[in-house]
């Protein structure tokens, strides 16, 4: 059993009053005293034990240790979910927290929860999940990072929420998306060690190999180090479309998804049946449960896709065979015109946002606009009246 919570974490007391030793050295030190009085009490009997006996009784001890904090310490995993605005990221996490969204408001910058799953029995760990969210992708360099580098690449898997409703609008915020991501990726993999990189390297290849690695298809892909889930939402919206252009957007993101190692899943809110599928995939590369939330694989795109790592090819998605992200993008240009991102200076200011109403500051605000349009039209007489006077 779990919980949201959303703010710091609780933290626990590890060290008693007695000693400011971190715990194991403690324990250890116990061990030793033990050990040495059992040694010198057993002296006539049995001999003095030897430094080598005596530093692998050290080890095994050490080792045991290792084993019991790695069972019962907290085990933390990261979800970043990032993508277009309005999709719905706020409401899909709200309702896998089990929170009121009734009063969501547009998200800024990043927004952070976490949940913690108990463990059963006495010795179960309770396992913890992070969840970041990405409000705009508009100057998110910097912000890119948090997130990744909170728990490491190795505890990282990626939402990229792209709404279908504006198929004109989808390559803009799917490539932007994903540049950040790899761009990040990479400065962070140059940063690891080669260890790190090769289990990262191999991780995605296992990913991917259960139809790619049939193939060819494994050494034209480009491969990002963690899972990422390519969220279609809207899609009580899209399924409404013309077929010809529903396939068209079902190919790109087909395309994209297996170039990069990842999965496709068509999601709305209103449609519970996929709602309990974007749940079910949180729950499960958070938590690790259920073994696969995808129930089925779908690839026609009459019906909401539904494609899990590793169970889409080249040959299934065109018959012009492996492309490359210039290639994806060139080809769902021709068929659906995509529009430029916009600028900074067009987006909606957020303090006339009725989400973000605080009635004293508005007062406050008000109050002060008033005054300074007095001094403008004080400033706009006085001016016209020198002109005159002139």
């Amino acid at each position: 059993m779990w919980c949201g919570v959303v703010g710091e974490f609780e933290l626990n007391t590890l060290l008693g009053e007695e000693t400011r030793l971190p715990q194991i050295l403690l324990f250890l030190n116990k061990k030793m005293h033990k050990m040495f009085d059992k040694d010198a009490s057993s002296i006539q009997s049995s001999g003095p034990q030897s430094i080598q006996e005596i530093a692998v009784k050290l080890a095994e001890e050490q080792q045991r240790l290792r084993q019991l904090e790695a069972s019962s310490a907290p085990k933390e995993r990261t979800l970043f979910v990032l993508g277009s605005k309005g999709v719905g990221k706020s409401t899909a996490i709200n309702k896998f927290f089990d929170r009121e969204d009734h009063a969501a408001r547009p998200t800024l910058a990043l927004e952070y929860s976490y949940g913690r799953r108990m463990g059963s029995g006495k010795m179960g760990s309770s396992q913890v999940l992070n969840v970041w969210e990405l409000g705009s992708l508009d100057n998110s360099e910097q912000l890119l990072e948090v997130p990744m580098r909170s728990h490491g690449l190795q505890q990282l898997a990626a939402f990229i929420m792209l709404d279908l409703s504006q198929p004109q609008c989808l390559w803009t915020d799917l490539e932007r998306a994903y540049r950040g991501l790899r761009e990040t990726a990479q400065t962070m993999l140059e940063e690891a060690t080669p260890q790190q990189r090769e289990t990262l390297e191999q991780r995605a290849q296992e990913r991917v190999k259960r139809e790619s690695g049939k193939g060819d298809d494994l050494y034209t892909l480009e491969l990002l180090p963690f899972p990422v889930v390519i969220v279609g939402g809207k899609y009580d919206i899209f399924m409404n479309l013309e077929p010809a252009l529903k396939k068209h957007i079902c190919c790109c993101l087909r395309s994209i998804s297996h170039l990069i190692g990842g999965a496709v899943l068509f999601y709305s809110q209103q449609l519970p049946k996929l709602a309990k599928v974007l749940r079910d995939t949180i729950s499960h590369l958070g938590f690790g449960s259920p073994a696969n939330p995808f129930r089925a694989h779908v690839t026609d795109y009459n019906d909401a896709l539904s494609i899990w790592f590793g169970t889409d090819n080249w040959t299934r998605i065109s018959e012009t065979g492996a492309m490359s992200l210039e290639r994806i993008e060139a080809r769902l240009g021709q068929s659906v015109p995509q529009q430029k991102a916009q600028q900074q200076n067009q987006l909606q200011d957020p303090v006339k946002d009725a989400g973000f109403s605080e009635s004293i500051i508005d007062e406050m605000r008000a109050q002060k606009n008033e005054e300074l349009n007095v001094i403008m039209r004080d400033v706009q007489l006085r001016g016209k009246f020198e002109s005159v006077q002139n």
